[in-house]
């Protein structure tokens, strides 16, 4: 089955993928769902996350996105992201995964994983993630916002929600639905220079790092439902 792009999809430029899972199966399929779609290609696959490695090392510019299994032999997806993070950070990463536990969530989160996607998730909710990543930064799925929201309260203290003023409050939640910096300037009429500085005081108000960490304090703080 090939999926049509949709005509009002955020993407502008092609984007290589590197798709990693010690499954063919999965990879196969993966591959399949791509098919066809005018931003969004499959570069390479790998079934090891040293092969992986040695592809990114041999030419990182190659690739703009990688789609990791979290559990695989040698290096994990999570080993994976880490090492990514640290050489070659214009890489986006997505977190591929079956597992939905607290901890499989909190380490995807610990290595700046741009997103994290359960497996049981359909082609559509898997292209969305996609586009999302390379378009606003970030896709962690809904269905796993309640975990991490549970798992950020428990034994946590609470930041400051006053510390944001009502503006940055609105350019927050938006950010939240991934609007972009332009669509946010066009909605709250305001500059997308302006809406760039209120993203930079959220970012450091909220010590944020990436809008991974706007999730993290937006679900502490019941923002997301």
């Amino acid at each position: 089955m090939t999926y049509e792009s949709s005509p009002t999809s955020p993407l502008e430029n092609k984007v290589n993928i590197l798709l990693v899972d010690d499954h063919q199966l999965v990879l196969d399929g993966l591959k399949s769902m791509l098919e066809g779609h005018s931003y969004l290609r499959v570069l390479d696959t790998a079934l090891t996350g040293e092969k992986a490695w040695s592809l990114i090392q041999a030419n990182p510019q190659a690739y703009q996105l990688v789609v990791a299994d979290i559990s695989m032999p040698g290096i994990s997806g999570i080993d994976l992201c880490q090492r990514i993070k640290e050489q070659h950070s214009h890489l986006r990463v997505l977190i591929l995964s079956m597992h939905h536990e607290a901890s499989y969530i909190r380490a995807a989160i610990a290595c700046e994983a741009d997103g994290y996607m359960l497996k049981n998730g359909g082609q559509r909710e898997f292209i969305k993630g996609l586009e999302a990543i390379m378009d606003t930064g970030c896709y962690y799925a809904y269905d796993i916002l309640p975990i991490i929201r549970a798992d950020s309260l428990h034994g946590q203290h609470l930041d400051d929600l006053q510390d944001l003023t009502p503006r940055e409050m609105d350019v927050l939640k938006l950010i939240l639905q991934e609007y972009t910096s332009k669509e946010i300037a066009a909605k709250l009429f305001i500059s997308k220079q302006t809406v760039d500085s209120h993203r930079i005081r959220i970012m450091e108000k909220t010590a944020s790092k990436s809008v991974v960490g706007l999730i993290k304090f937006a679900v502490r703080h019941r923002l997301i439902q």
